[in-house]
């Protein structure tokens, strides 16, 4: 795994032990070069998160893009076997009519990372770019600049995430965090009524 460096910033650790189990959600910017992940974890419920652990998983432009794709699929599932996570959430594939060829050499990573995720029995979320951004700063439209500064100060941390690929990895496992918190309120909403009915 010498390709992958974790991130270490002052604030970035992990959470105290308590006796609730905590939700961890990894979070996954997937690209052929430069793939950025982050495992979040938050206690059943909570609206608190923490870091447990953001880097980038480094794919060299020189090799072949099969055996990057190996490296990357390698890098993931020693990712969720290191994480535990509960959720995996990626990045939505969206294409530009400008840059085709980058909208495929996306969709190879993705497709790697999701086959990673499936091979570990790992439930998986795609959220779109958009939706991430509208989440955190209230505009789809938002810079990097700007989601980074979202980014740091959710989770209240010093300094704004670096490099964009990490915050763009945090961003995404907090949306997709919350879109699982909401979607299990739902079903337990939806439990308690017809255990009501009967």
């Amino acid at each position: 795994m010498k390709a992958m460096s974790v991130c270490e910033r002052p604030g970035w650790s992990a959470p105290a032990r308590s006796r609730t189990r905590p939700v961890v959600v990894l979070g996954i910017d997937p690209g052929l070069e430069r793939t950025g992940y982050a495992a979040l974890s938050t206690r059943d419920g909570q609206p608190q998160f923490r870091v447990l652990e953001a880097g980038l998983v480094r794919l060299p432009r020189q090799q072949p893009v099969p055996q990057r794709l190996a490296h990357l699929a390698d890098s993931v599932e020693t990712l969720i076997r290191r994480c535990h996570p509960t959720i995996l959430v990626c990045e939505e594939l969206y294409s530009h009519y400008r840059h085709p060829y980058t909208a495929i050499l996306m969709a190879h990573a993705r497709g790697v990372i999701l086959a990673s995720a499936a091979r570990c029995q790992l439930e998986v979320i795609s959220v779109a770019a958009r939706r991430v951004k509208k989440l955190l700063t209230g505009s789809g439209r938002a810079s990097k600049r700007q989601l980074q500064q979202a980014v740091a100060a959710t989770l209240c941390l010093p300094t704004p995430p670096q490099p964009d690929d990490v915050a763009d990895a945090i961003a995404i496992a907090l949306c997709g965090l919350q879109v699982w918190l909401a979607s299990r309120r739902v079903a337990e909403a939806v439990g308690a009524d017809v255990e009501a009915r009967t």
